[in-house]
């Protein structure tokens, strides 16, 4: 990990060249890496999609954001709690056998979802519908994350691997906004959840089928020892879930606010493009973050990467043009991408090899957490007040998760002896965390 490991070369992988400059290159040359890549891409491409496919097809029904952006939030509540579970599920018993009931499960759930919303179905009918739909969505990002951080164990590329990741899931939120905006505006207002319930079942039911990558998992014998641990029991990961609220305050804000401005100028087909241009900022940085080679700690990016974050996210409410709120979602997502990047590098450091799904699934889930808070109160927000006063969502948001990581910063540092019995490698790899 460049953003932890602090030495010039890796002799824990002699297979990885001199660890001063790892890069994507030589990520990418890991044996069997493109047997996950290609089929967790195409997997995942549907994630970015749900969100605001749910809001664009209930604000079209109900005629309101406010109901829109709720129905949406009980999907990511669900999503949040139901997460990490399956993250532990896939730790214990394997990713393929919790993805292929997950991805049969979500695609009902959202065909249903879709009906009964086309049916003008009470908003109570789409609270319960919501709720498996959420809790169903598969988590290929972390089952990813997990299986790099299984094939490069204690190697300097995990940092690398970590910004990849972030660049992949950004390519996917410039990609899928667009499209289900483009296919609810453009075809229909349910085409956005019928193409993400398509290809969330084609693509994920690909990625189930790559077995031989997966991580071994706890019934395999090898980590026996440990399979009970809780990701969550590690007081790292809990200020972590934290600051990932605030980040997920960012996207819900993002994803009703800027829909309910370029409602407001009379120019709907622009929101795809503004939160693309928000997207293609989080992609672009991710990819330089990937490609240097850090001397700061990871826990001191962290905290100034946040308050970067924080800082642009309160500009928002204050643009009233498409071209200046273009420009300031672009440097919002370019203040996004350190901070996770650098928050999911830390993960590794901080729990055991046994845990990591659930761990990263802890963080993804926190996401969906702070965006579905954020999307119910920007929704009322824009309803009652304007598109200006969602804005201000994810102002608060990241303003109360960087005052929280200060505060806790400390528990963002590796217990080295921990993670030594944890991996079960008898070598340990010096970190720096400030």
């Amino acid at each position: 990990m460049p953003s932890a490991v602090h030495t010039a070369t890796d002799t824990t992988n002699p297979s990885t060249e001199p660890a001063r400059r790892p890069g994507y290159g030589q990520l990418l040359r890991t044996p069997g890496a493109w047997t996950f890549l290609l089929p967790g891409f195409a997997a995942r491409q549907p994630f970015a999609m749900l969100t605001i496919g749910i809001v664009l097809l209930v604000q079209h029904t109900t005629d309101s954001y406010g109901s829109a952006g709720a129905v949406a939030a009980f999907t990511g509540v669900s999503m949040a709690l139901f997460a990490p579970q399956s993250g532990k599920l896939a730790d214990r018993f394997g990713q393929r056998a919790v993805l292929i009931p997950g991805v049969l499960i979500h695609t009902v759930s959202v065909s249903v979802l879709t009906v009964l919303a086309l049916a003008d179905a009470p908003l109570w009918a789409l609270f319960v519908a919501a709720v498996p739909t959420g809790a169903s969505v598969p988590q290929i990002g972390p089952m990813v994350r997990s299986r790099w951080a299984a094939k490069l164990e204690g190697s300097p590329l995990m940092s690398t691997a970590a910004a990849f990741e972030s660049v992949t899931d950004e390519f996917t939120f410039v990609v899928g906004p667009v499209l289900a905006t483009a296919l609810c505006t453009g075809v229909h207002p349910a085409a956005g959840l019928i193409a993400e319930a398509t290809l969330t079942l084609a693509g994920g039911l690909l990625f189930a089928a790559q077995s031989r990558t997966q991580p071994a998992h706890g019934l395999s014998g090898s980590h026996a020892r440990v399979e009970r641990v809780s990701a969550l029991s590690v007081p790292g990961v809990r200020v972590l879930a934290v600051a990932f609220l605030g980040i997920g305050s960012v996207f819900g804000g993002m994803q009703v606010s800027l829909t309910a401005f370029t409602e407001e100028i009379g120019q709907p087909g622009m929101n795809g493009l503004l939160y693309g241009l928000f997207a293609a900022g989080n992609m672009l940085a991710g990819v330089v973050v990937g490609a240097v080679a850090w001397k700061m700690g990871p826990r001191r990016r962290l905290i100034l990467g946040y308050a970067g974050l924080t800082v642009t996210a309160s500009l928002l409410w204050s643009a009233h043009s498409v071209v200046l709120l273009g420009a300031l979602g672009l440097l919002v997502g370019l203040c996004i991408a350190p901070a996770l990047i650098t928050g999911y590098t830390l993960v590794d450091s901080l729990v055991p090899a046994s845990a990591r799904t659930e761990a990263f699934t802890w963080l993804t889930g926190a996401v969906a957490l702070g965006q579905a808070a954020a999307v119910t109160v920007a929704g009322r927000l824009a309803d009652g007040y304007g598109a200006s006063a969602g804005f201000l969502v994810p102002l608060a948001g990241t303003a109360l998760a960087l005052v929280t990581l200060v505060a806790l910063r400390s528990r963002l540092a590796p217990k080295p002896a921990t993670r030594t019995v944890a991996r079960g490698v008898g070598h340990r790899v010096p970190v720096t965390v400030d």
